[in-house]
C-alpha cells in the first residue's frame, strides 16, 4: 500500500533531495532524505523483496515508488572498487583524470582501460608544510558501472550519480563534526569495517577493515578481545596517520556503530585511545522516520551507508 507521505509526494511533482537505493540478491532499499537545514529529513526508508534474475520485479517496485520523481543514487559494493590514496598529479583540471591513470595502472587486478575513474580532492590549506598533496582516486571496473546504469535504466529507475560507502560515511560524520576538529567514524556491516576521518567536511582517510558486524556480535571471549584488538589497532594507525599528515587540524573525538554489541567495542577502545568515544546516533543527523523508533543495531548498521549517500551534497564519486 502507498503510504501518504508518498501519494504527497506524487501530487507534488519532482521530489526534492535524494532517492539512496540499493540493490542486495533478494531485496531492494529506498532511502527519500531531503535537505532542510542543519536536520535533514528522511521521508520514508523502505524494503521490498525483488528477484535479479526477474527484471520485472525492480520494475514493478519502482512503479510502487513513483521512482520516475526522484533522482536516484546508488552505492557499489566494496568488492566492487578500488579507492587509492595517490599524489596529485601537476597538471590542469581537465587533464587530471586522465594523468591519475598512470598513477593507478600498477595498482589495479586489471587493465586501467577497463577501469571508470574518479578522483576525490584532499584540501591542504595554502603555505601548508606537507610535501605534497594527494586526493583519493576511485576506480571501478566499466562493466560494473555499465551493469548498474543498465539495470536501473531497464526499471524505469533514473540513475544520476553512482557513489561510494566511504563518501557515503563521510556525509554522516561531516554532520557530526564540532569544534573545528576532525572526525572519525568506525561502522561495521555485512561488507567488513570502514574508517574514516572527516574535516570541514572533506574526507581525509578512508581504510577497510575484514571484520563484519556480525563477526563481532558473535564472538565471544578471547575471539572477542581478539576482534576489538584489530579495531584498536587500525583506528590508533588511522589517527597517527592523519596527525602525522595533515598537521593543520585536531583530531575530536571517535564516533562507533550503530550494530549489536557496540557499546563493547566502544568501552574497548575509549579505555585505550586519548579521544572521547561515543556512539554514532543517527537521530543527530537526520529526522528519521516513525518507522525507525524500532529499529534494531542491526537494521540501523544497515541502513547507515545508503542514508549517508541520499546526503550527497556535491558530486565527489563516481
Amino acid at each position: 500500500m502507498i503510504s501518504k507521505v508518498m501519494q504527497r509526494l506524487f501530487r507534488r511533482g519532482a521530489a526534492p533531495g535524494w532517492l539512496a537505493v540499493e540493490l542486495d540478491a533478494g531485496a531492494v532499499s529506498l532511502a527519500h532524505v531531503v535537505p532542510n537545514g542543519a536536520q535533514p529529513v528522511v521521508e520514508f526508508a523502505e524494503e521490498r523483496a525483488w528477484d535479479p534474475a526477474e527484471p520485472k520485479s525492480l520494475e514493478r517496485v519502482a512503479r510502487e515508488f513513483g521512482v520516475k520523481r526522484f533522482q536516484c543514487t546508488t552505492l557499489l559494493k566494496p568488492q566492487e572498487y578500488n579507492i587509492l590514496l595517490v599524489e596529485a598529479p601537476n597538471v590542469k583540471r581537465e587533464e587530471l583524470k586522465s594523468a591519475v591513470r598512470w598513477r593507478i595502472k600498477d595498482m589495479l587486478d586489471y587493465h586501467v582501460d577497463d577501469a571508470t575513474v574518479d578522483v576525490l580532492d584532499v584540501p591542504v590549506p595554502s603555505g601548508s608544510a606537507q610535501r605534497a598533496r594527494q586526493m583519493y582516486t576511485v576506480a571501478a571496473r566499466n562493466d560494473t558501472i555499465r551493469a548498474t546504469i543498465e539495470r536501473f535504466t531497464a526499471a524505469g529507475m533514473p540513475l544520476a550519480v553512482i557513489d561510494i560507502p566511504d563518501t557515503a560515511q563521510r556525509n554522516l560524520a561531516a554532520r557530526l563534526e564540532a569544534d573545528q576538529r576532525a572526525l572519525v567514524a568506525l561502522t561495521f556491516d555485512a561488507y567488513g569495517g570502514l574508517i574514516t576521518v572527516s574535516f570541514a567536511g572533506e574526507l581525509y582517510l578512508s581504510r577497510r577493515l575484514d571484520i563484519t558486524a556480525a563477526q563481532l556480535a558473535e564472538a565471544q571471549d578471547e575471539a572477542r578481545t581478539r576482534l576489538f584488538d584489530r579495531a584498536l589497532v587500525e583506528t590508533q594507525r588511522s589517527l597517527d596517520h592523519c596527525e602525522r599528515t595533515y598537521p593543520f587540524f585536531a583530531m575530536g573525538r571517535v564516533v562507533v556503530g550503530p550494530f549489536p554489541g557496540d557499546s563493547a567495542l566502544r568501552e574497548h577502545l575509549s579505555a585505550n585511545l586519548y579521544l572521547p568515544v561515543e556512539a554514532l546516533d543517527l537521530n543527530q543527523v537526520l529526522r528519521l522516520p516513525a518507522a525507525a523508533a524500532g529499529w534494531t543495531p542491526a537494521q540501523q548498521s544497515k541502513w547507515l551507508k545508503l542514508l549517508g549517500a541520499g546526503l550527497r551534497v556535491e558530486k565527489k564519486a563516481l
